[in-house]
């Protein structure tokens, strides 16, 4: 297979993957701009309660990971029966996590949300959005699952096709409960909630809908008979915890940046709004490379493997690139479109133009990451996380944001340190982990002997 056939291969999947997480990204970015004409406060609280929710969030996405890197491989070596299987698996651990948050979020929601270290003010605003999107978790665990199962059959543009449907009626939903349109009161934060559960709804249903059309299609009836989880469970947990360290290593820096200043965290908060777009080409080679690397492996080519992941982060790499030079030049103008305040935008702007240089770093991260995972190598993710987010970013934060008092910079310059030696660790362990003596390196046979 020649190389300009490998690269078409990784765009035919990973473009409407970036399509998709482009509009997902723009749904938060319209939610942050039309949040922003409320004030500061609702910006602050809104930013809190989406923090929280994206630990929710990070355990959704762990179980897709575990499910994607095995249903891939499964349709790699041509076991279809046992990729439908662990579909119907993926799903019914999906609905009982999903309802575990829910329980959760209702029984400790106050508790939860005071970690965070806001003001009363703020946390009220927070509370009422918090309640609504947090309780109904099942509805973002579902839509997360079930659109994993579809990209690691290779489908990925139903995942495309659905989110731009539920994304449009999500932001004219937003629109009409946020500010209020003729009968309906305007009920601001509470709207935006509202809107975000309906629109999740509607997006599991349209999910599974596709799912049906698929050669893995099941009745969802299946997803009560007992199974064996051990292998799905077995890849999911350091994914999982991956995610974990990852958001609550968030929610410890972001509780840190809060104590700097409301000003702060809602320029902090609006800069990655605005740095959300830039990324999206990652995710998507992400999950281009991580079905294809799965692929690969399933059928035994490792080499073949290397060469999907290095040939989709050096793509990765030169769009990302682009994109931060887009990003330092536009900043000033970009940050204007969220507030008027000249002290803000000062604080976005400088921001946006530290993270330019992270974007190649990102994108390595990222890239390498997915790749590994298609490769059912969920550990050494969880390492480079765990390490990076609570050995550089939080301890960079608290060093050079509070210590030094060097404000939102010290904060986006532990973000690129943190990226940067990511980048390093996970581009050793993926070519260690394809062609290194054969395919595993002298350290990875070690690891693997232990382990079995």
């Amino acid at each position: 297979m020649k190389i300009n056939e490998k690269s078409k291969k990784i765009l035919n999947l990973a473009i409407p993957a970036t399509v998709e997480n482009i509009l997902q990204a723009m749904v938060g970015f319209v939610d942050a701009l039309m949040i922003s004409r409320i004030g500061l406060i609702a910006v602050t609280a809104v930013g809190i309660s989406n923090n929280i929710l994206a630990v929710y969030l990070a355990v959704f996405i762990a179980l897709g990971v575990g499910t994607s890197s095995l249903i891939s491989r499964c349709l790699g070596s041509g076991r279809v029966e046992d990729a439908k299987k662990i579909a119907i698996q993926s799903i019914g651990v999906s609905v009982i996590i999903g309802f575990i948050f829910g329980f959760i979020t209702l029984s400790f929601g106050k508790q939860i949300l005071g970690v965070m270290g806001a003001d009363s003010d703020v946390l009220e605003t927070a509370g009422s959005f918090f309640y609504i999107v947090g309780s109904t978790s099942v509805f973002i665990s579902l839509l997360t699952v079930m659109g994993s199962i579809l990209r690691a059959t290779g489908d990925t543009k139903s995942p495309m096709l659905v989110n731009t449907v539920v994304n449009i009626l999500n932001v004219i939903i937003d629109y009409i409960l946020i500010f209020g349109f003729a009968p309906i009161p305007a009920m601001g934060v509470v709207g935006t909630a509202i809107g975000t559960v309906i629109a999740r709804i509607l997006g599991s249903i349209f999910m599974y809908s596709k799912i049906q059309k698929t050669n893995i299609a099941f009745n969802f009836s299946e997803i009560f008979k007992k199974y064996n989880y051990k292998e799905l469970i077995i890849l999911s947990i350091p994914a999982a915890l991956e995610r974990l360290v990852m958001r609550l290593g968030q929610v410890v820096y972001f509780g840190l940046i809060v104590s700097i200043g409301v000003k702060t965290y809602a320029a902090h908060t609006i800069a990655g709004n605005i740095e959300s777009f830039t990324y999206m080409p990652g995710y998507g080679l992400t999950t281009a490379v991580s079905v294809l690397v799965g692929n690969s492996f399933g059928l035994g080519n490792k080499k073949e493997a290397y060469e999907y992941g290095t040939l989709a982060v050096k793509i990765g790499a030169i769009i990302m690139a682009i994109s931060g030079i887009i990003l330092y030049f536009g900043s000033p103008w970009f940050s204007t479109w969220f507030t008027q305040d000249s002290e803000a935008i000062g604080k976005i702007v400088t921001a946006l133009r530290i993270d330019t240089f992270a974007q190649i770093p990102l994108a390595v991260s990222l890239i390498f990451a997915g790749a590994l995972q298609g490769l059912g190598d969920t550990k050494t993710p969880l390492y480079s996380t765990a390490i990076g987010m609570w050995g550089i970013r939080v301890l960079g934060v608290y060093i050079l944001g509070l210590k030094f008092k060097m404000d939102i910079a010290g904060i986006w310059l532990s973000i690129f340190i943190d990226l940067t030696i990511r980048a390093i660790f996970l581009t050793f362990r993926f070519r260690c982990k394809t062609i290194g003596n054969n395919g595993v390196c002298n350290e990875c046979l070690g690891v693997e002997k232990r382990n079995s």
